[in-house]
């Protein structure tokens, strides 16, 4: 049994990792018509692109591809080179001069976690080329290689984790890139990434707000339009203060997309809404619990 977010119809997911540098990218794949999709962002410093067509009230219903990257806003870049293999299918969103591939992206700052590189549009394209309906990768892989928690003191690893959770034909997934400036708890209370540092956090006056973010992608199989994509985006944002602590700081950037294949009938709000923290909070431990 696939336990990830590809185990959702029509989804896929690629890497692209450099090791020694401690970057990478990863690219979750939607269906060739694309997924309707929504995002909030939480923080004064996210790092996006196409973001604002996210936004409820933007024509654009449906994106194609989602880009997660390292690099901070370098590798941005890499959303280029899912967009032309996205031309080569020639999928996107239909206008008059052919489909216009849609790839919202957003970044982790990791340029002082190893050499400072990043990614650019070929390793872009390469993590497309890789995307498959296999398991996702966990772990210190794509643009969880450079993640890391608990930087008010030192760094700790943490990375890239995907769950998924069900009730009854409910189905959704979770794709996390975990690098918060504060520390990583299980639900239990088991301190997974960090210090566990009140007091030095207390004392942290010092950091920089562009230096920590945490990425999640949801997907949903159930039929849902932007708004309501928009709304459990925020029940992610929710789920994040389950586990990550202090959360949602102002030195934090975090953004939380929700993409629906509309691949299965409508389902309760309720039901959505407590399924999305659910898969938020385990795709988050399972970036350090592997």
């Amino acid at each position: 049994m696939n336990p990830t977010l590809t185990a959702l119809q029509g989804f896929r997911v690629g890497h692209w990792t450099d090791p020694e540098a401690h970057t990478g990218v990863t690219v979750i794949l939607c269906p060739e018509e694309g997924c309707v999709a929504s995002a909030s962002f939480a923080g004064p410093s996210p790092g996006t692109r196409e973001a604002a067509l996210l936004a409820p009230e933007k024509r654009v219903e449906r994106v194609h591809a989602l880009v997660f990257t390292g690099g901070s806003a370098m590798g941005l870049a890499a959303a280029e080179g899912v967009v032309r293999l996205l031309l080569e299918r020639g999928v996107g969103h239909p206008t008059r001069m052919g489909p216009v591939p849609i790839v919202p992206a957003a970044v982790i700052y990791d340029l002082l976690v190893g050499r400072p590189v990043w990614p650019d549009a070929e390793t872009g394209y390469a993590a497309a080329a890789a995307a498959s309906d296999a398991p996702v990768a966990e772990g210190l892989v794509g643009a969880g290689a450079g993640a890391t928690a608990g930087k008010y003191r030192e760094p700790v690893d943490t990375g890239l984790g995907s769950a998924l959770v069900t009730w009854r034909d409910v189905r959704v997934g979770a794709l996390a890139v975990v690098n918060p400036v504060g520390d990583l708890y299980a639900p239990d209370g088991r301190l997974l990434a960090g210090h566990g540092d009140r007091e030095a956090w207390m004392r942290a006056a010092d950091l920089r707000p562009e230096e920590q973010t945490t990425l999640v992608a949801v997907g949903v199989e159930a039929r849902l339009g932007k708004r309501t994509a928009r709304m459990l985006a925020e029940a992610g944002q929710a789920a994040l203060a389950r586990v990550i602590r202090p959360s949602h700081t102002p030195w934090d950037g975090d953004a939380v997309f929700v993409l629906s294949s509309m691949a299965a009938p409508e389902a309760p709000l309720p039901v959505l809404s407590a399924l999305v923290q659910e898969a938020v909070e385990a795709a988050a431990v399972r970036s350090v619990l592997r």
